[in-house]
């Protein structure tokens, strides 16, 4: 079992040498440069990095490139055939199995009235989040960035706004231990606020295979709507469920790893850590 809070702290540093290198790649620091920033030894970045990663800090700065991000591309068929096989399947993340159930047109208009929604805010391999769930599944998993809990908890209330929200510690805290473990293997139900069009793009992103990586674009064409990427984008960005359903595996055709709700530096943190894991 992980233990989430140390693997918080260690994300904290993980993300400050994300941002060092972002700030500094033309000129491609060492190592040493980037353990000194954090402040920490070489020695001491190295051993903290494998233990929050698995992989070495070296295949950790390679894998940020540009040129990286083309080769994931590269790698990774446009996926039609798994859009194919039918977007309302159960769709696998690494161990984990996610089915779907999304609200009622009824539910959708009525923002979650007589729903009661439990919430609690929890350390994870990432930072910390806000994991909320229904009686029918969760609803929302989403990461707190620079402490602001209020602002995440005011965006679970605007998009449930006639629900009863009640913070439940005890409830989410099962929950977050099986979505961020990497030994076992676990079943959950996310239930789904969103248009028919949103809910489509979700579950085609929960089609990907493990460790695959695809586009905007690929999504579009998947959903016969080649013409739809800024549609498609626009749902991507209002995924209501972060890692569960992997929003940070849309790159940029041109080989970019692009933006992301939660901040281009957890973006490309999530990629690598899933990336180590799978191989």
């Amino acid at each position: 079992m992980i233990n989430f809070q140390q693997s918080c702290e260690d994300y904290r540093r993980v993300e400050q040498a994300i941002h060092y290198l972002e700030g500094n790649a033309l000129r491609q620091p060492t190592l040493a440069e980037v353990a000194g920033h954090v402040g920490l030894s070489e020695y001491h970045f190295q051993r903290l990095f494998t233990r929050w990663a698995g992989i070495s800090p070296k295949r950790f700065l390679q894998f940020l490139t540009k040129e990286n991000a083309k080769a994931l591309l590269a790698s990774t068929s446009v996926l039609s055939a798994a859009y194919e096989t039918g977007l309302s399947s159960p769709g696998r993340l690494h161990d984990l199995l996610v089915h779907t159930e999304a609200v009622t047109p009824g539910e959708y208009k009525s923002k979650g009235a007589g729903l009661d929604i439990h919430y609690g805010f929890h350390p994870t391999p990432f930072g910390e989040c806000l994991l909320a769930l229904t009686e029918r599944g969760i609803c929302s998993l989403a990461f707190i960035q620079g402490g602001d809990r209020a602002g995440i908890l005011d965006c679970l209330r605007r998009d449930w706004s006639n629900s009863h929200l009640s913070e439940d510690s005890s409830r989410t805290s099962p929950i977050v231990d099986r979505i961020f473990s990497r030994s076992l293997r676990t079943s959950l139900t996310i239930h789904l606020l969103g248009t028919n069009f949103q809910i489509k793009v979700w579950e085609a992103l929960l089609r990907l295979p493990p460790g695959a990586v695809t586009t905007y674009q690929a999504i579009a064409s998947g959903l016969h709507s080649p013409g739809a990427t800024q549609a498609v984008g626009n749902a991507i960005a209002r995924n209501p469920v972060a890692y569960i359903i992997p929003c940070h595996r849309v790159l940029r055709k041109v080989g970019d790893f692009g933006e992301y709700r939660y901040g281009s530096a957890r973006k490309k943190a999530i990629l690598l850590w899933e990336e180590a894991y799978t191989e």
